[in-house]
C-alpha cells in the first residue's frame, strides 16, 4: 500500500478539515423555525434508520448482529459534502435546505460517535454501563476542546494579533492541532471538537471569517476528491458481486424504507407540509465520512476475526454511489413536481438608496422586478421606504449584512453608490454570490473612467452600466436638474432608431425588457439593440423631455408615433440575462 500506516491518519485529518468547514457554515438563525423538526431528525430519525438498516443487514445480507449494528450506524451518516452541491442544483425552499444542510453536518459528527461506540463495544466487549461513560467523556472533551479552539482563534482575530496573510494557514494548523489533541485525550472526540469549533466561530459577533471560509471551502473540495480516489483504490469489487441481489436489496431498503420512515416519524406534528417532508425523505446521500470510517474499521475488525468485515467497504461504496446517482438525477425533477423549489433569483440588490438608485429601482419595480436597496445613510433609506421601496440600512459588506440582509430571490447586484471604495468592495464580495456575469457597477466620476482607475477599483470583474460616458456624478447632476426615468414601448412604427431621433440621442439608456420578459441592462461596450415589442427605460433630461412633450401635444391627433409610457406594475418578475 502506498501510504502504509499513514493512510488512516491522513484520512482522519482530511475529514476533520471537511467537518470544520461545514461547521463554519452553520448559522443558528437559519434553523430557528425548524429547530424542532431537526432535533427529532437527529434523534428519532437516527434511531429509526439505525434499527431498520441493522435488521436488513442481518436478515438480507446475513451479517452477524454485531456487524449489522455497526453497518446500521454507518448508514445513519448523510453526506454534507454531496448535499451542498445537490442543494445548489435543487434550490429547495429555505426550510428544506436548512434542515438538509444542518442534518448532514451534525449527523457526520453524531454518526461518527455512534459508530465509534458500537465499534468499541464489539472489539472490547464493554459492559452496557461503560458505553454511556465513554460517550460522556467523548462529548465533554469534544465540547471543551472545540470551545477552547474557537475562543483562541477569535481572540487573535479580534485583537488583530495575527497577520492577515497568515489567517488561512494558522486556522488550518489550529484545526489540526485541536483535532489531534482532542483525540489524544479521548479517542475519536476530535470530530466533535472541530465541528463545534467551526460552528462557534460562525456564530460569534465581530469575527470576520469570510476569507477563512473561502479557503476552507476550496481545500475541502480538494480533500474530498483526493480521499474518494484513495479510498476507492482500496475497494475490492468481487465480494460485492458475490452478494448479488442482496446488496441491491439493501440499497433499496435504505432508499425506499429506512429514510422515508425516519423522516415521516421525525416530522410528525411539525409545521412542515407533506411536500417538504416527501422531498426530505428522498434526499439523503452518503459521503466521505461513511467511506472513510467503513474503510478504517473494516481492517480493524478483520484483525479481531470478523471475516464479514471485508464486505463493509464495498457495500458502503455501493450505497454512496447509488444514493448520489439517484438523488442527483431525480431530486431536482421531484422538487419541481412537488413545487418546493425557490423561484429563479431574478431580483436585484441595489447598492445605494440615493435619488438615482431610487428612480431606477422604482422603474424596475414597475416592471415587476424585485429590488432591495442598501445604504449607510439613514435619510436615503428613510426616503426609499417612504417611496415603498424595500431597503436595508447598513453596509452590505459586513457581518451584520451576512446575518440580516435577506437575499431570497435576489440574483444580481447594481452598485450605484457614490462611494467608489464601497462599490469596489461590493463587486468583489458579491461576485461569488451572484456570479461575475450578474454584477453591474456605475463609475463615480469622469476621472475614474480611465482604464487605470477602472482596473484599480473594479479589477474583480463586472459590467459597467449604461455607457462609457455615464458616471454617477453626471447622472446625479441630471437628476438634480429635473431629469426623469421614463419607460417606452417600441413598435414597428416607432422603433429604436426613431426613439433615438426623437430624444436627439440624449436619452441615457438604462435597461430594456424583451417580449419574453427578460431583463437587459445597457452596458459600456455592449451592443444591445431593442426591437419592436420591447419596453425601453431611459433617463431623459428635462429640456429634452419638455421639448418632446411639447411636440407630441402639438402633433396630437396626426402623429401616429406618439411615445407611450408603459405602467407594468403587478407583472411577475422577469428573468434577467
Amino acid at each position: 500500500m502506498l501510504f502504509g500506516d499513514l493512510l488512516f491518519p491522513i484520512v482522519s485529518l482530511g475529514v476533520a478539515v471537511i467537518l470544520f468547514e461545514g461547521g463554519l457554515t452553520l448559522r443558528l438563525h437559519e434553523i430557528r423555525e425548524q429547530r424542532r423538526a431537526l432535533r427529532k431528525l437527529l434523534t428519532i430519525g437516527v434511531l429509526v434508520t439505525w434499527g431498520i438498516v441493522t435488521a436488513g443487514a442481518h436478515y438480507i445480507m446475513d451479517f452477524s448482529w454485531e456487524l449489522a449494528l455497526l453497518f446500521g450506524a454507518l448508514m445513519t451518516v448523510t453526506g454534507p459534502t454531496v448535499i451542498k452541491p445537490l442543494l445548489r442544483t435543487i434550490r429547495p425552499k429555505p426550510e428544506i435546505a436548512n434542515i438538509l444542510h444542518w442534518e448532514g453536518i451534525i449527523l457526520d459528527v453524531l454518526g461518527a460517535i455512534l459508530i465509534v461506540l458500537v465499534y468499541q463495544s464489539i472489539v472490547s466487549g464493554q459492559a452496557e454501563l461503560a458505553v454511556p461513560v465513554t460517550l460522556a467523556f467523548m462529548v465533554v472533551t469534544g465540547i471543551v476542546m472545540g470551545a477552547a479552539g474557537a475562543w483562541f482563534l477569535a481572540f487573535l482575530l479580534r485583537r488583530h494579533l495575527l497577520p492577515h496573510y497568515l489567517h488561512h494557514v494558522f486556522s488550518l494548523a489550529l484545526v489540526l492541532m485541536v483535532f489531534a489533541l482532542s483525540n489524544t485525550l479521548v479517542h475519536e472526540s476530535g470530530l466533535l471538537a472541530v465541528t463545534l469549533m467551526g460552528m462557534m466561530l460562525a456564530n460569534m459577533k465581530g469575527i470576520d471569517i469570510e476569507d477563512i471560509l473561502f479557503f476552507k471551502e476550496s481545500l475541502s473540495v480538494l480533500l474530498i476528491s483526493v480521499l474518494f480516489v484513495i479510498l476507492a483504490a482500496r475497494l475490492e469489487i468481487q465480494p460485492l458481486l458475490d452478494l448479488g441481489w442482496a446488496a441491491l436489496a439493501m440499497l433499496a431498503l435504505i432508499l425506499f424504507i429506512a429514510r422515508p420512515l425516519s423522516v415521516f416519524a421525525a416530522t410528525a406534528g411539525s409545521q412542515l407540509k407533506w411536500r417538504s417532508r416527501l422531498l426530505l425523505s428522498w434526499v439523503a446521500p452518503r459521503g466521505i465520512v461513511a467511506a472513510a470510517v467503513s474503510a478504517l474499521f473494516a481492517i480493524r475488525l478483520e484483525e479481531f476475526g470478523f471475516a464479514e468485515a471485508t464486505l463493509l467497504v464495498p457495500v458502503t461504496f455501493l450505497v454512496i454511489i447509488g444514493t448520489v446517482l439517484l438523488h442527483g438525477l431525480t431530486a431536482r425533477p421531484l422538487a419541481n413536481w412537488l413545487k418546493v423549489t425557490e423561484p429563479e433569483p431574478n431580483g436585484i440588490l441595489v447598492l445605494g438608496a440615493n435619488p438615482l438608485a431610487r428612480a431606477i429601482a422604482t422603474a424596475l419595480n414597475s416592471q415587476g422586478i424585485i429590488t432591495r436597496l442598501a445604504d449607510t445613510g439613514w435619510e436615503n433609506v428613510r426616503r426609499a421606504r417612504m417611496a415603498g421601496l424595500d431597503s436595508y440600512f447598513g453596509r452590505i459588506v459586513s457581518d451584520h449584512a451576512d446575518r440580516n440582509l435577506n437575499l431570497t430571490g435576489i440574483g444580481k447586484l447594481l452598485a450605484l453608490s457614490p462611494n467608489s471604495l464601497l462599490n469596489a468592495l461590493a463587486v468583489m464580495s458579491y461576485k461569488n454570490e451572484f456570479g461575475a456575469e450578474n454584477i453591474y457597477y456605475l463609475m463615480n466620476s469622469s476621472e475614474e473612467s480611465s482604464e487605470e482607475e477602472r482596473g484599480r477599483h473594479f479589477r474583480f470583474t463586472g459590467k459597467r452600466l449604461f455607457s462609457e460616458e455615464a458616471t454617477y456624478a453626471s447622472l446625479a447632476e441630471l437628476m438634480s436638474e429635473g431629469a426623469q426615468v421614463h419607460t417606452t414601448k417600441l413598435t414597428t412604427e416607432f422603433d429604436f432608431s426613431d426613439y433615438r431621433k426623437q430624444y436627439r440621442n440624449e436619452a441615457v439608456l438604462l435597461f430594456a425588457i424583451d417580449p419574453n420578459e427578460k431583463l437587459h441592462f445597457f452596458t459600456a461596450g455592449g451592443r444591445l439593440l431593442p426591437e419592436p415589442g420591447w419596453l425601453l427605460t431611459a433617463l431623459l433630461p428635462e429640456d429634452v423631455l419638455a421639448e418632446t412633450q411639447a411636440e407630441e401635444e402639438s402633433n396630437a391627433g396626426s402623429n401616429d408615433r406618439i411615445v407611450v409610457q408603459e405602467k407594468a406594475v403587478g407583472k411577475e418578475s422577469k428573468v434577467a440575462d
